[in-house]
């Protein structure tokens, strides 16, 4: 993470002076170009509500991870009009991510031209390029929302992986040290390895009712993935996303719930080990347990393993911010 924002940093002038996809930027006034929006008919997230308390009050900016997989396809960003693209963020990133913090505000999710996924691997030869034109749409997104929406209003941050990646470049350009990390409720960013050092003045959250930061965590199995853990996560910050803190063992017992792809919610299905830089589980017990046999990892499942986790914490650091920062 620390080597992609040194090239960002390094190359943002020279790529946005010498190509010119930059320059076209995506006009977020339009309805079409976001996922979600408040006061949106056939909502995919409605099903999730079943308190609106603190819509009235918060706001949630969600950015999906990548879902721009195809191997074949040459492409280093993908168009926001892509079809399959916008059905699988609706009914996979939205239904079994998002959905975590439907009741924790209004929801905003804006269609950005996603970076393919070989960007990562591929950081001096395309793939710096591709992940900051994404950014750039998720950057402008961020900024129509503020011009035409916030009102003062808290917000909380929430995404996954590359969905992370642009959200920590947002907390640098918008709240890391600014005024608006008042407004800050929290930022959800698990998926990617974040450095110690990435932020001046945003920390960590250590504690299950902290606000004013951000929460991250990285996924795996008992056996670790070896090679992926010593590239991107060994040595970078987490918190257990169980306790919310950074307890070293918490039994299955705690575990509040996932929500796995049946739509059904499994209760106390695993244990949770912090690690350095990430966390691994214990196999989860559910129906079809079978399956996370033949995973490597449960990056995958970053949040929808604890989607109910989640959904509780939003609603307690909302809490906290409002019987605090609300109320100056």
């Amino acid at each position: 993470m620390k080597k992609f924002h040194n090239l960002l940093h390094l190359s943002v002038f020279i790529i946005f002076v010498n190509n010119s996809a930059f320059l076209q930027k995506v006009d977020y006034s339009v309805s079409s170009n976001w996922a979600i929006q408040p006061n949106q008919k056939d909502s995919p997230i409605s099903e999730f509500i079943s308190d609106s308390s603190w819509i009235g009050t918060a706001d949630v900016f969600y950015v999906y991870p990548t879902l721009f997989l195809d191997k074949s396809d040459t492409a280093w960003n993908i168009s926001i009009d892509n079809e399959i693209q916008r059905k699988n963020i609706l009914e996979k990133a939205v239904k079994f991510q998002a959905s975590a913090w439907a009741e924790s505000g209004r929801m905003f999710v804006p269609f950005y031209r996603q970076a393919h996924i070989r960007s990562y691997s591929n950081l001096k030869n395309g793939g710096t390029e591709a992940l900051l034109l994404a950014y750039s749409d998720v950057k402008n997104a961020f900024l129509y929302y503020l011009e035409n929406y916030n009102n003062g209003r808290p917000i909380i941050l929430a995404g996954h992986s590359q969905g992370s990646t642009h959200l920590s470049l947002l907390l640098k350009d918008f709240f890391d040290g600014t005024p608006l990390k008042k407004q800050l409720v929290a930022a959800y960013i698990p998926g990617i390895g974040i450095d110690k050092s990435n932020f001046k003045d945003l920390k960590l959250m250590e504690k299950a009712d902290e606000i004013n930061g951000f929460v991250t965590w990285n996924t795996f199995k008992k056996k670790v993935n070896k090679e992926k853990f010593d590239l991107w996560y060994r040595g970078k910050l987490v918190v257990n996303p169980v306790t919310w803190d950074l307890s070293a063992r918490v039994s299955r017992e705690f575990h509040k719930g996932f929500l796995f792809w049946n739509g059904k919610m499994y209760k106390k299905s695993f244990s949770t080990n912090l690690i350095d830089g990430a966390i691994w589980i214990t196999t989860p017990h559910f129906p079809f347990r079978t399956m996370a046999f033949a995973m490597s990892d449960y990056h995958l499942g970053d949040v929808n393993l604890f989607w109910e986790d989640i959904r509780l914490n939003s609603k307690i650091r909302l809490q906290k911010w409002s019987n605090t920062l609300g109320k100056n």
